[in-house]
């Protein structure tokens, strides 16, 4: 794509088209003119990177005409109609088949820019939620998964794809619902074992006198109610991955019995003498401190350095405030698609408000908003917003907040383009440079 959205004009007279390139690249808005839509169509495409501004009355091929092709082509690509005094009738019933808008000639400049603008907007969002949408379906791709532009996300991106390859246990450290099996599971997918099962186990979920089977295994007749025998996780992860998740609620017992597994990658069932060897990765989760459990005899300290062997931290949703608004797209696609319904179009009040909100649900509490507001049981003063959860935000921080959020913005629509993002931003490209090397912003920017 390129990196500014073009605008095709389509006029037969070389007056009208030449005052309608002059108009839009006074504005800094590229177009290209020609003179038929024969012409334009051979350069139209699904997924074209622009919007059409057609005369109806053409040579050849009509304005209508063309806006029929355009709609088999790619019903969303935005075809304003420029149109005489007594075609307005004609231009209506054009906006019910389908046209984004028409001018009525003669216009203004700023009416032409106004409407290119608006269909411009709406052109750059239909096709970042195209991308976003092939991105989705690339489930092998760390980076259509694990999504935040924030620096603190491109580290943890990076400690992935570093670790996945390895045969190395690692313990994952972050708060509830900051996405911890998402990339227990990005591990296990971009790792040898990816063929292997992935078998998750909450260790807070199941009561103590459950666990040990749960884990192990057992034998018919191990115990009362064993009328067969039964696989346990680790036994059914071997050739996988294993992913232990709030490993801190795990009775002081069963650490005794799953380090042992693991030195000797051999485990017995319940009820039975027999070692079953096996060969699985262990990638564990926690959202305490296990040294500072460890070190109050309330963890194993020989499991602890053995589970984390790689450590990663997973940072909550309020540090890294910038990537809300991208998350929250993505949830809206996805519940849009399981749901299908539309997803709708928030204000940028709501957006403050969501930037704004301390998240202590983490990335869940955001997903599970993002279904409320497709499914349309969000109020407009949303429950989830309280004051209270913002205030610990200081004035300097939410000022770097905002303005990353706001250069980050400018940066996504310009695809990197310094100069372009500096006159978007309406700063110096020089003060923009040195505001991007302070918020760590560097990756953003075109190389």
């Amino acid at each position: 794509m390129a990196d500014t959205l073009d605008i095709l004009l389509i006029e037969d007279d070389p007056n009208v088209l030449h005052a309608c390139e002059q108009a839009l690249r006074i504005e800094n808005i590229p177009a290209t003119g020609v003179s038929s839509a024969e012409t334009a169509l051979q350069q139209i495409t699904p997924d074209y990177p622009g919007i059409i501004v057609s005369d109806i009355w053409l040579p050849g091929m009509s304005g209508m005409d063309l806006l029929h092709e355009v709609q088999q082509l790619d019903p969303e690509l935005p075809v304003i109609l420029m149109t005489g005094h007594g075609d307005v009738r004609l231009a209506v019933q054009a906006m019910k088949e389908g046209a984004h808008d028409f001018l009525e000639k003669p216009f203004a400049p700023e009416n032409l820019i106004d409407i290119v603008r608006r269909a411009l907007e709406k052109r750059a969002l239909v096709l970042e939620v195209r991308a976003l949408r092939r991105q989705l379906n690339d489930r092998n791709n760390i980076e259509s998964r694990i999504i935040g532009r924030s620096p603190s996300m491109a580290r943890v991106r990076q400690r992935v794809t570093d670790l996945a390859p390895t045969q190395a246990n690692v313990l994952i450290e972050g708060e509830t619902g900051a996405g911890k099996e998402l990339i227990a599971r990005c591990l296990h997918d971009a790792s040898p074992r990816r063929s292997g099962n992935f078998v998750a186990l909450n260790c807070g979920g199941l009561p103590e006198s459950l666990f040990e089977s749960e884990i192990f295994g057992h034998e018919s007749g191990a115990f009362t109610g064993a009328a067969k025998r039964r696989i346990g996780k680790i036994e059914h992860a071997n050739g996988g991955t294993l992913f232990l998740d709030e490993i801190e609620n795990m009775p002081i017992p069963l650490q005794i019995k799953l380090l042992r597994v693991l030195q000797e990658r051999s485990l017995e069932r319940l009820g039975s003498n027999q070692a079953i060897p096996v060969d699985f990765r262990l990638v564990a989760a926690t959202k305490e401190n296990l040294r500072t459990l460890s070190d109050s005899g309330r963890f194993r300290a020989d499991l602890f350095y053995r589970l984390s062997v790689a450590k990663l931290d997973l940072p909550p949703l309020r540090e890294r405030r910038e990537d809300v608004a991208l998350l929250f797209e993505n949830f809206l696609l996805q519940a849009s698609a399981t749901y299908g319904r539309p997803a709708p179009q928030l204000s940028p009040a709501k957006m403050r408000q969501l930037i704004a909100y301390d998240w202590p649900g983490n990335v869940r509490e955001l997903r599970n908003v993002a279904e409320r507001c497709v499914l349309g049981i969000e109020s407009d003063a949303p429950p989830f917003y309280d004051q209270k959860h913002s205030e610990g935000l200081s004035l300097p921080q939410a000022m770097d907040t905002v303005q990353r959020i706001m250069i980050l913005e400018a940066l996504r629509q310009h695809k990197g383009n310094l100069t372009l993002a500096s006159q978007a931003l309406q700063i110096p490209k020089n003060t923009l440079r040195d505001k991007i090397c302070k918020l760590d912003l560097s990756e953003d920017v075109q190389k």
